[in-house]
């Protein structure tokens, strides 16, 4: 439990330094979302392909992201350090498809006009 805990803090404290790049992503998808409502954008049509997106991006973030941290996959030798992986790779999947989905949304809907 202190091992998830220590975890939880030091996202916090990874996110306290990132706040401005946070707080653009998030102005930047509520812009978005606007915008694809406004436009009557077709959501469910483009769902699949903004779930496909998403999870490839967090797919291919797998080997890469120990990398980035001057480590590798060799180095996880330890239930917690898969855990934080996964959860890294699947928060920037999520990110992805986030920003995906209101942008294919809007797509579909000009391509069918």
């Amino acid at each position: 439990m202190y091992e998830i805990w220590l975890v939880i803090n030091i996202l916090w404290e990874i996110a306290l330094g990132l706040w401005p790049v946070l707080l653009l992503v998030a102005v930047t998808w509520a812009f978005l979302v606007l915008r694809a409502f406004t436009r009557g954008a077709a959501w469910q049509r483009s769902l699949g392909l903004a779930l496909v997106i998403g999870v490839g991006v967090a797919l291919l973030l797998i080997p890469v992201v120990p990398g980035a941290v001057g480590s590798s996959l060799a180095d996880m030798g330890y239930w917690v350090d898969w855990v934080n992986l996964l959860a890294i790779c699947a928060g920037f999947g999520a990110a992805a498809f986030a920003l995906a989905w209101p942008l294919l949304a809007q797509a579909r809907v000009r391509s069918s006009q």
